[in-house]
């Protein structure tokens, strides 16, 4: 199964595995999954990094990356365009272009947010 994993998810399993669900856990370990972290992702944690919101460096989540064999997804003109349909339940941008991402690709998201379940569409594995 392809699996969108949502910026917190990613940053749980890297430092706190034990605040996944079950289901996430389980979603990460198996190696018939195929991750996908947004590079939207990668933005969101790269400007926590730098303003002393998250304790990541550049070389911590390239590691992660490759450990947990996860797959960067692009953020396309496509997923920005599904941006402009979406409701209006989830004000943060970065977790809005990640629903976009998710609807626009057909693939469900692990996350823990239950502002994504309010979106048509999107299927939430927690």
């Amino acid at each position: 199964m392809r699996v969108l994993l949502d910026t917190a998810v990613f940053v749980f399993a890297v430092g706190a595995p034990h605040r996944l669900s079950k289901r996430a856990y389980s979603i990460l370990k198996n190696p018939e999954n195929i991750r996908e972290l947004s590079s939207v992702s990668l933005t969101e944690i790269a400007i926590k990094a730098s303003i002393g919101k998250l304790n990541l460096s550049t070389a911590d989540v390239r590691q992660a990356l490759e450990d947990m064999d996860i797959r960067i997804l692009p953020f396309t003109a496509d997923h920005a365009f599904r941006v402009f349909e979406l409701g209006s339940y989830h004000r943060d941008p970065f977790g809005r272009q990640i629903i976009a991402q998710a609807l626009h690709e057909q693939i469900p998201v692990a996350t823990s947010d239950e502002n994504f379940r309010r979106y048509e569409g999107v299927r939430v594995i927690w």
